[in-house]
């Protein structure tokens, strides 16, 4: 695999550019944006390997984006990011699709881990098919 590239989506403005930062100087690509609707525009024009979507957004929420991408065939994993009390929306989006959720605030260091990891499960060169 090339360069990881990875949409961060979340209307906290204050978060998609920290973790932005934090990401591209670990030598990850990003791209951000703080709707559901920017998010899959982004999807289909420019795809990242992966996508860290906010469950709850004004809006579109992360739910609604994964049943977007459901109905438009867009196979890009998805790591979902909840806040405290939304563990439901978070199980909620695995049975949707999404690969895994991690509770805010999270740690960097586990949500690479977690974002390599689901990049893998979807790549069928890495699984040996």
């Amino acid at each position: 695999m090339n360069k990881l590239k990875v949409l961060i989506v979340d209307d906290e403005q204050d978060l998609v550019s920290t973790l932005g930062e934090r990401l591209e100087m670990r030598g990850i690509q990003t791209q951000v944006c703080t709707d559901g609707i920017c998010a899959l525009d982004i999807m289909k024009k420019n795809p990242p390997n992966v996508v860290v979507l906010d469950v709850i957004m004004p809006g579109m929420g992360g739910l609604e984006v994964l049943d977007v991408m459901n109905s438009m065939n867009i196979k890009i994993p998805v790591v979902l990011l909840t806040g405290y009390g939304s563990k439901k929306k978070g199980e909620e989006g695995i049975k949707k699709g999404a690969y895994d959720y991690l509770m805010k605030p999270m740690d960097i260091d586990e949500l690479i881990s977690v974002m390599k990891e689901a990049i893998n499960s979807n790549d069928p060169q890495e699984n040996g098919n």
